[in-house]
């Protein structure tokens, strides 16, 4: 496999990898219209350009590799039928869990099992939080800062402190899982912006309970029940996808 194009609007900027500069496009058009290339890795992020790009890869033969939750979760199916009626592969491993695996077993080694419910912590970045919130006494605010200062939470951090980040990859999770795809706007989601030290050491002190943000698919008696908000679990459960 070999590196054909990178492309870039900024093509000038040290990034401390060592790369031959005659690679180095600011045209997206030179990867996503050249016939050498057989596979496009997409890390735009966002919504758009990424869709634009990504489609029009796939629409000119070219299997697509992402790892862009947010596109994912927002354009599913027009995703997936584009790589069907192209013949190619869009692939996404890494947009949920993409240190442990978790899609690809539930997408292929499981795919024969009938789920009854998945749920985890899925943000590193709230899951600090609260770790520290519990262990130290601090507050919300405190901790966020602290966590932005040491590279742990982005200086906009509202996809991860308001739930987004993890109904991103609860969309992905239910797709595979339960084979329903449902948009955001369908389901509850809670961030953890509303926590507090009280409510942290009642949970600990009175319930011998800590408090996580959980992504929740479950199949209930009235349908499937998906949701996003902080929940009280046992101290010594522990289960999380990053």
């Amino acid at each position: 496999m070999h590196l054909r194009k990178v492309a870039d609007l900024d093509i000038t900027t040290d990034r401390g990898v060592k790369i031959d500069e005659s690679i180095l496009t600011t045209d997206v058009n030179d990867v996503l219209e050249n016939d050498d290339i057989d596979i496009v890795i997409e890390l735009v992020g966002g919504y758009e350009p990424a869709k634009t790009f990504v489609l029009k890869a796939m629409e000119n033969g070219k299997h697509v590799v992402s790892a862009n939750k947010a596109l994912i979760a927002k354009h599913w199916e027009e995703l997936i039928s584009t790589a069907d009626e192209n013949n190619v592969r869009f692939s996404f491993e890494a947009s949920v869990g993409g240190g442990i695996p978790v899609l690809q077993p539930l997408n292929e080694c499981l795919s024969a099992n009938r789920f009854e419910a998945i749920y985890g912590i899925m943000n590193g970045t709230a899951n600090y939080i609260l770790t520290k919130m519990s262990e130290e006494g601090l507050k919300f605010e405190d901790v966020l800062k602290e966590a932005q200062d040491k590279g742990y939470a982005e200086a906009d951090p509202t996809f991860d402190i308001e739930g987004h980040d993890t109904a991103q990859k609860l969309i992905v999770l239910t797709k595979l899982g339960f084979g329903e795809y449902v948009p955001q706007e369908k389901f509850h989601v809670e961030g953890i912006t509303k926590i507090t030290p009280e409510d942290i050491e009642f949970a600990k002190n009175e319930l011998d309970y800590v408090i996580k943000l959980l992504g929740i698919a479950k199949q209930t008696n009235d349908g499937l029940e998906i949701r996003v908000h902080p929940t009280f679990i046992k101290k010594r459960s522990s289960t999380s996808i990053s």
